[in-house]
């Protein structure tokens, strides 16, 4: 149960919990249990070393790693010394993570092991970092994470957390491609925290064991292990995707909740073992954040026989929006192509080029008002003034309402892909690829992929007299981008469709692929 009054605010969640169940496990990662009592006595530690390092409230800090248990115990710490949690995605090369850092002015590192030789690389253009702080040892100019934390007194700082506060701040990708900072703030976790108490999916008795799969440095991933701490419910916290670790786990500490993209769902149904797992522990799957097909929702519901929750929503929007009930998955309702109806305490809206609503059925932009909308983009007022307008988030995504009041999604305004849960965005992948040699044109766009949901495809214009292959394409992209940006195939093309203006006709290439797919966006 979620109780808002005693935990208005996520710096609130350890102390309360530490009183209600001081023993009883919060957190558990590789074999390794953490409970509520030491999860308040970490997190203190954490906040006044971080203030011990001089940080005041709204510095950033970064963490850079694969998933963990710290995770958690840094992301209560900073809320309780009122600095701001600022997750890397790790699969991005080192240049885009000096620019995140940069952005964010971090004063802290902490990074895992894996990432040591690319924080060497470009620490040298990060003047604002004060410490870097490992989670894994194996450095001596740098600090250990464990080492750090444990000599710093365990006493709340004593600190008065305002609602307004940043916590979290997550990046995405801009249309131009430059990753904008996305500010989470105490006002916005209360919002989501108030409205997801109504609902059943992130509804969790004290004691459950939740699955984090998702990697920490995307909202669902912040999101699932909050959740449960907020409920006194132990996370399980795998460090990365791992298909045969999930089976184990499930029935190893009785799973009864789990958040999966679609992707992973298909792993899963695929491992050779799975009808042999015992998933009556699991009472419900939540999912979203690229297409599902309709033949793998029906596949998995049959095997693992839990109650699915499709979740649409963003990362500017605390990941909430609309969901699409349990209920609604039964064939005979009609609407496993929506993505359902908007959370209790949210106006969701389809609108036209004026702001203004369409009529039932008709396609227009996706608009999102509540009080879980981002405060805004870190240090980008324009992006933030053309995003959120009259108190609406304007996802960039077009869709439409039926007459039940359920919500499908067409198309994207913007040509934003989401490939395995990661978003791509088609001017940041062109802009590697033009540099290649051969290409004299190309356009970048979102083709159905059974496993990832989505793949990314250039469509590329030869030079005159040239010849290059796919494979040197796709080669240079990755020496520009992270390789999860680059495409998985490339095709050729005479010329590509423009508009009166120059603009790429991006729906007319992405067409001939998509053709007969029933479901184009989950």
């Amino acid at each position: 149960m979620i109780d808002i009054e005693a935990m208005p605010y996520i710096a609130d969640i350890p102390p309360v919990q530490a009183k209600l169940r001081p023993d009883e496990t919060a957190l558990w990662f590789e074999g390794r249990a953490t409970s509520f009592a030491e999860l308040d006595r970490r997190s203190n530690q954490i906040a006044n070393g971080l203030i011990r390092l001089g940080l005041q409230p709204g510095d950033r800090v970064g963490y850079l790693a694969k998933n963990t248990d710290a995770y958690y115990e840094l992301l209560f710490g900073c809320a309780k010394s009122r600095t701001v949690m600022t997750g890397v995605n790790t699969r991005l090369a080192p240049p885009e993570v000096k620019f995140i850092l940069s952005d964010a002015k971090a004063r802290v590192l902490f990074v895992g092991k894996e990432f040591y030789a690319m924080i060497d690389q470009i620490k040298a253009e990060l003047p604002d970092l004060v410490r870097i702080i490992t989670l894994d040892g194996d450095r001596e100019d740098w600090d250990y994470f464990p080492s750090w934390r444990d000599s710093k007194p365990a006493e709340p700082p004593g600190l008065d957390v305002q609602g307004e506060d940043d916590v979290i701040q997550l990046y995405t990708s801009g249309t131009t491609g430059l990753p904008k900072g996305v500010q989470l703030t105490n006002d916005n976790y209360r919002a989501f925290f108030t409205q997801a108490g109504m609902l059943e999916w992130s509804s969790y008795d004290a004691g459950e064991a939740i699955m984090n799969a998702m990697p920490q440095f995307h909202v669902a991933g912040v999101n699932v292990g909050v959740l449960a701490s907020l409920q006194g419910a132990k996370t399980v916290i795998l460090r990365e995707i791992d298909p045969q670790a999930i089976l184990r786990l499930i029935p190893e500490h009785r799973i009864a909740h789990a958040f999966w993209v679609p992707a992973v769902i298909l792993m899963l149904t695929q491992q050779p073992n799975i009808r042999e797992t015992d998933f009556s522990s699991l009472k419900q799957v939540f999912y979203g954040a690229s297409p599902i097909s309709e033949a793998l929702l029906r596949t998995a519901v049959e095997i693992m026989g839990a109650r699915f929750t499709q979740l649409y929503g963003l990362t500017e929007t605390v990941g909430a929006g609309t969901f699409l009930p349990p209920e609604a998955h039964d064939p005979s309702w009609g609407k496993l192509r929506s993505c359902g109806v908007p959370w209790p305490g949210a106006v969701v809206r389809v609108v036209d080029g004026d702001g203004k609503p369409v009529p039932t059925g008709e396609v227009g932009e996706i608009v999102i008002k509540s009080g879980f909308v981002m405060k805004g983009y870190w240090n980008r007022p324009e992006a933030t003034q053309d995003a959120v307008r009259n108190g609406f988030f304007h996802t960039g995504d077009a869709g439409y309402f039926d007459e039940d009041g359920f919500l499908y999604i067409h198309d994207r305004v913007k040509d934003m892909i989401v490939s395995g849960g990661e978003n791509v965005y088609p001017a940041e992948v062109e802009n590697a690829i033009f540099g290649a040699p051969g290409v004299a044109d190309v356009a970048v766009i979102g083709v159905p992929d059974e496993k990832w949901g989505e793949a990314v495809k250039a469509i590329v214009v030869k030079k005159p007299g040239e010849d290059p292959s796919p494979e040197s394409i796709i080669a240079w992209a990755k020496d520009h981008i992270a390789a999860y940006k680059a495409p998985k195939s490339v095709d050729f093309i005479e010329a590509l469709p423009r508009n009166p203006s120059g603009k790429i006709l991006r729906k007319d290439l992405r067409e001939p692929y998509w053709r007969g797919q029933t479901r184009r966006v989950g």
